[in-house]
């Protein structure tokens, strides 16, 4: 199975009170990320991710560019599909 990929979208501003303007991760958040082997700890931190952005707003973009990129790797997510992860 394929490694699920980082929520990054490659957009990389961290306008938003040290927010990306992209995907809404910190700095640190994204080197959390990194660190995660399994995909169930990868797919639990996208889904906190997609939480954060609900909160912050702004963020519709985001899931099309992601859910294109996951395509791209052949990995499905739930929580692209309104579905809750891991």
């Amino acid at each position: 199975m394929p490694k699920v990929p980082s929520p990054c979208i490659g957009v990389c501003k961290f306008k938003r009170e040290g927010h990306c303007i992209g995907c809404s991760m910190t700095k640190d958040q994204k080197s959390a990320f990194k660190s995660f082997k399994k995909n169930a700890h990868r797919e639990a931190f996208v889904e906190l991710v997609v939480a954060q952005q609900s909160c912050m707003g702004r963020y519709k973009h985001w899931e099309t560019a992601y859910a294109k990129r996951c395509g791209k790797k052949k990995v499905k997510l739930q929580i692209l599909n309104g579905g809750k992860a891991a």
